[in-house]
């Protein structure tokens, strides 16, 4: 079980989320069509809709062994709708992100890279009894330490959280792990949540009825949730989702304690847990649950890489595989020939494609509100105008990425919330890409030493 201590006091501290922490689906209409600002996202319309009807043929069974290729330029957004999709199909769904590059920068080989992101996406569902804390997030605050790696950058050592229902209150210092599944989950007071106190792991129900505003309803599509009644602390049934690979990984640290020296994934590990699920499946035990396999960066793949993703989608259980690119016409890595954006046909044929554009500025507005909402940052307008006009002139991903800066600069001058001239300031000294390059490329043109250094 994992240590949770009950405390006496607590106070706050800010959060800081997961990049897609807020999203809760895909902002989509009873007849699948996308609302401009929903569920955590803003325009991309045509991309949504067509997300969410491959959602709907799988929820109807009629889209296995197939995927949807989302292709457009960066910064529009391609995760955050893979990452809506999961949602879609369920909060405990599995989502999984990759990108084709990191396959190259693995002790693993490039099949065994794949096959265990493709069992990580694919979830089974438990339901059994378990001592949980559950409740409404009254205050939260996170203690953090120095990383033993990297002195000076702090990591979440543990956190003080008080948690109420409608009967009482408690405070529990909870260990790191919890720690940061809080933050990467993006809880904040007013969510109602939930801690399984064996395994450690965190749900978030919702929000309060009473905490939530139009606003986390409309725009984030956050819902609303009764606060409990009764103890904090309690025994009660709940459905848990693990994944192919926890369990794999499960029976490989089995073995090891055995002293069967078990050091590595075998194919008769797999085919042991596919029958102990299956058998639990077939007595209505347990439940599959596939979930969403995110390949970004889908040209970096080689064709090894691709004959697998190929294999893979022919077996009967397999995770939704979105890919995205940005290239057009690209070399297959791995052999002479060029096809549509890097992608073999045969796998290529396999797939829908849906396209992401850039945003508009109204667009960007909004997103950069809604990100600023997320990371409990107080904009005033002016910040909020000038950063749009930096999401419009330079990229969104770069107006985003000031947000945070300009906090830090807005607290050491004492201000609790960001103006005009944080903004600017963040701006001078942090280079957006097209300024980056053409700094180097005028570097080479006027120092001769650097023709050689550079390109």
């Amino acid at each position: 079980m994992v240590e949770i201590q009950e405390l006496e006091e607590v106070e706050r501290e800010e959060t800081v989320p997961g990049a897609h922490s807020h999203i809760t689906g895909l902002g989509l209409d009873e007849n699948l069509r996308a609302k401009k600002v929903a569920d955590g996202l803003v325009g991309q319309e045509e991309a949504r809709e067509a997300a969410g009807i491959v959602v709907e043929m799988v929820k109807q069974g009629k889209r296995a062994g197939h995927g949807l290729l989302l292709v457009g330029p960066p910064g529009t957004g391609k995760t955050a709708i893979a990452f809506g999709m999961a949602r879609e199909l369920g909060e405990d769904v599995p989502f999984v992100s990759i990108s084709g590059s990191e396959i190259y920068g693995t002790n693993l080989s490039k099949t065994e890279f794949l096959q265990q992101a493709l069992r990580r996406a694919i979830g089974v569902e438990f339901t059994e009894e378990r001592q949980v804390i559950e409740g409404e997030v009254v205050s939260i605050e996170f203690e953090r330490e120095r990383h033993p790696l990297a002195p000076y950058m702090e990591i979440p050592a543990g956190a003080v959280i008080e948690i109420r229902t409608k009967d009482e209150a408690k405070r529990f210092k909870v260990p790191e792990e919890i720690a940061v599944q809080l933050l990467q989950l993006g809880v904040r007071e007013g969510d109602v949540i939930q801690i399984d106190m064996e395994s450690g792991r965190v749900i978030k129900l919702g929000r309060s009825k009473e905490a939530l505003t139009e606003e986390d309803e409309e725009i984030l599509g956050i819902r609303g949730v009764e606060v409990p009644s009764g103890p904090v602390q309690k025994r009660k049934e709940i459905k848990r989702v693990v994944t192919l690979h926890d369990l794999d990984m499960a029976n490989v640290r089995a073995g090891r304690l055995l002293g069967f020296r078990e050091e590595e994934i075998t194919d008769e590990i797999r085919e042991k847990v596919d029958e102990t699920v299956q058998e639990m499946v077939d007595k209505g035990e347990a439940r599959l649950v596939p979930g969403v396999l995110f390949i970004d960066e889908a040209h970096m793949l080689d064709i090894e890489a691709f004959a697998f993703l190929n294999r893979a989608l022919e077996e009967e259980i397999a995770p939704i595989l979105v890919m995205a690119t940005n290239r057009a016409m690209a070399k297959v890595r791995g052999t002479d020939e060029e096809a549509p954006h890097g992608i073999p046909g045969d796998l290529l044929d396999r797939m829908l494609i849906a396209s992401t554009r850039p945003f508009e500025r109204d667009e960007i507005r909004e997103i950069i509100g809604i990100r600023a909402r997320v990371q409990d940052i107080r904009l005033t307008d002016d910040a909020h105008e000038y950063l749009t006009d930096l999401g419009e002139d330079r990229s969104l991903r770069y107006a985003t990425q000031l947000l945070e800066p300009a906090r830090v600069v807005a607290e050491k001058e004492g201000s609790d919330e960001v103006r005009r001239e944080h903004v600017e300031r963040v701006h001078r000294v942090f280079k957006d890409v097209t300024e980056s390059v053409e700094y180097m490329e005028k570097l080479r043109e006027e120092l001769p030493l650097m023709k050689y250094l550079v390109g």
